[in-house]
């Protein structure tokens, strides 16, 4: 583990060494989330996910494939068609009868 001192700077600046910020892929303008903790502060990389965005067709292959029972199934067949899409055209599996 690499450990440093560093300096408190005015306005509460810190300058985070080379090493570390190489090897965290920290750059200028990188953001970072400051935690207190009961021996001190510490700092982590904030971590951003991207946003996924379904289409109708994608949203109706969920609601398809994630039915157990013939009811459901039934119950997702209408919600498909109320989307104004053909369930035959979407790719999944039948439950099995129950």
């Amino acid at each position: 583990m690499i450990s440093d001192t560093i300096k408190l700077g005015k306005r509460g600046t810190v300058v985070i060494p080379a090493g570390l910020r190489k090897r965290y892929g920290l750059k200028e303008g990188s953001q970072l989330i400051i935690e207190p903790m009961s021996d001190g502060v510490m700092l982590r990389p904030v971590v951003t996910l991207p946003v996924e965005i379904y289409s109708p067709e994608r949203k109706a292959e969920f609601l398809l494939n994630n039915t157990t029972t013939l009811k459901e199934y039934a119950e997702a067949i209408k919600k498909i068609r109320e989307m104004g899409l053909d369930p035959e055209t979407i790719p999944h599996t039948k439950p099995k009868k129950k």
